[in-house]
């Protein structure tokens, strides 16, 4: 059974307590990521409430990850090719 941690993160002035398997270390990293992408979101536009400005941090962080997961998809695809040949060659 996996350990489980507890750590106390602050996410664009508001507190929260996360529990999960990942260290808390893990967990402070993804909590600062989001809350400096909801930071930067506000100083484009400081009249956007919280909850929006959630939505869009979370629009933004889909999108980071759909792109690095394309970016991975296609160094992989670039990869397949030469375990095709490596085996053509044996």
């Amino acid at each position: 059974m996996e350990q489980e941690f507890r750590v106390d993160i602050e996410i664009f002035g508001v507190l929260y307590t996360l529990k999960g398997n990942r260290t808390p270390e893990q967990m402070l990293a993804l909590a600062q990521h989001v809350d400096n992408t909801m930071k930067r979101l506000a100083n484009y536009n400081p009249k956007l409430s919280t909850s929006y400005l959630a939505v869009l941090a979370a629009l933004n962080l889909a999108d980071e990850l759909h792109m690095l997961r394309k970016e991975y998809d296609d160094l992989v695809q670039l990869l397949e090719p030469e375990k095709d040949d490596t085996r053509l060659n044996s």
